[in-house]
């Protein structure tokens, strides 16, 4: 699988990882995505599920975890155009992402020191 540039630049951090990952998808045919950050070893017992069974969703403890629709890639690239803060939790809300609670905590490990204590 090829890799899909961030949209519409690379320096707009997840909120272009996520439209990049929308744009690739829709390309192929594909009508959502879901997303998790590299930085989660596991997530909760059915958390992927309970994100992917319809509509756009998010986990709000961890906002980048999401489920999205890639019919919203021109909403997204406005939003990034249009807003300062590039928050994926503010997108979210504002698309009317359904919040879906993680119920444990999810694991964030980006440094050795992380990782040894899971």
């Amino acid at each position: 699988m090829g890799r899909s540039p961030d949209l519409p630049r690379a320096d707009v951090g997840p909120l272009g990882g996520i439209a990049g990952a929308l744009g690739y998808a829709a390309q192929r045919g594909f009508t959502s995505v879901l997303t998790i950050a590299c930085d989660m070893p596991w997530l909760p017992d059915e958390l992927l599920t309970a994100l992917s069974r319809g509509a756009s969703a998010y986990c709000p403890d961890a906002p980048v975890l999401g489920h999205w629709e890639t019919g919203l890639l021109g909403n997204l690239l406005s939003h990034i155009e249009a807003v300062p803060r590039r928050s994926v939790r503010e997108w979210a809300e504002a698309i009317g992402a359904i919040p879906i609670p993680a119920g444990a905590p999810i694991p964030n490990v980006n440094t050795p020191q992380d990782l040894d204590t899971l």
